[in-house]
């Protein structure tokens, strides 16, 4: 994988690049839908190539481990071949997955000890376990496994959280270096910043990562219930400290207003579950601000659900859909909410190129916090 730099906001740490891997060039900041389990919840692959234009999902190893299983997957030749994706992959390495199972978990230094929540049996990830996962899967970018502290957190327990993150860093970084792909093209490996929301911590260990010299670095703990302005904080101090010539991945962030403004703090890449979960219960997001399309308001309003995004459908037709229970509503509101995130970013890389970003920014985030 290669980082190349394209332009530079003057008045923010805003940046282009473009990342290439063997599945094709990804072009940031980007945003990239959560196929969880191989699939981007009621949108097909053709659409999110033809219609979307995704340039990266993320799939995640907790999931796939799951079901359909390692082997499944080897003999599918991958999870691109399985699911019929083309372009590049991002996975999650599961620490997220085992933080939300906090009740039927037990971490060591060896690694975590839980259950599935699909049957209760007991499984157990070490960071071997979830690069030889990631191997299978076969992700262009893979991520370090790592434990995801939760908000609040005593700073005691997020040091020493943050300390065993950095071993299972380099035992990670051992495991992949000792072991070739199984598809024939490449890997890369992204450690993640920990460190809760306390500024020292996230220092220390940004520049624990910084220093282990990988391709990409990713920030992780964030968006986990602290508020925003918080978030900020932090990304802004591990940005000041992360390589510039790297991609930086923020994950699991978030509303569009979120995008925007991590952007103008140096962040290249996105990933959030919200556009189509929002989607499936009604929530649209627009260039002037957030719809539910279930309030009666719009019963007869025929205009279309955006100009720009989405102009085929009415309104009044897609709250007709969700009123009615009809799964296609909750198909056209995912390819919509997806459609905008991908616009909001290719706009912002326009703007962060010809140099009027942060004025843009600062506009439209104003609209897009707006509920019509």
């Amino acid at each position: 994988m290669k980082f190349t730099l394209s332009a530079q906001d003057t008045n923010s740490k805003a940046r282009t690049g473009i990342v290439r891997t063997d599945h094709g060039d990804i072009p940031t900041p980007i945003f990239m839908p959560v196929g969880t389990a191989g699939t981007v919840k009621a949108v097909r692959q053709t659409e999110l190539k033809n219609d979307i234009e995704a340039k990266i999902i993320l799939g995640n190893t907790y999931h796939l481990f799951l079901r359909p299983g390692q082997e499944v997957l080897k003999q599918a030749g991958g999870l691109h071949k399985f699911m019929n994706w083309t372009a590049p992959i991002l996975t999650d390495s599961g620490g997220y997955q085992v933080f939300s199972l906090a009740q039927n978990r037990k971490i060591k230094e060896e690694g975590v000890e839980f259950r599935s929540h699909i049957n209760g049996s007991k499984l157990f990830f070490s960071p071997e376990t979830a690069m030889d996962i990631q191997r299978h899967i076969g992700a262009d970018i893979v991520m370090a496994f790592d434990e995801c502290t939760p908000y609040p957190c005593e700073k005691k327990y997020a040091r020493e959280s943050m300390h065993m993150t950095h071993r299972w860093l380099d035992r990670c970084i051992a495991d992949m270096n000792g072991h070739d792909p199984l598809y024939g093209y490449k890997q890369t490996l992204f450690p993640i910043v920990q460190g809760s929301v306390y500024p020292d911590l996230r220092k220390e260990s940004a520049e624990f990562i910084a220093s282990r010299e990988q391709a990409g670095n990713a920030i992780g703990g964030l968006s986990v219930g602290e508020p925003a302005e918080m978030m900020y904080e932090m990304t802004d101090l591990v940005t000041d400290i992360l390589p510039k010539d790297k991609p930086r991945y923020l994950m699991g962030v978030g509303t569009p207003a979120n995008i925007l403004e991590c952007i103008a703090l140096g962040i290249d890449m996105f990933d959030c579950v919200m556009p189509t979960r929002n989607a499936r219960n009604g929530m649209l997001f627009t260039a002037e601000g957030i719809i539910n399309i279930k309030n009666k308001r719009w019963e007869e309003d025929f205009s279309p659900v955006d100009d720009t995004i989405t102009p085929d459908y009415s309104k009044a037709y897609l709250r007709h859909l969700f009123v009615a229970k009809e799964i296609l509503g909750a198909q056209i509101a995912s390819v919509h909410n997806l459609k905008f995130y991908l616009w909001l970013v290719g706009e912002a890389r326009k703007h962060i190129e010809v140099g009027d970003f942060l004025s843009w920014k600062n506009e439209m985030v104003q609209k897009l916090t707006f509920r019509r």
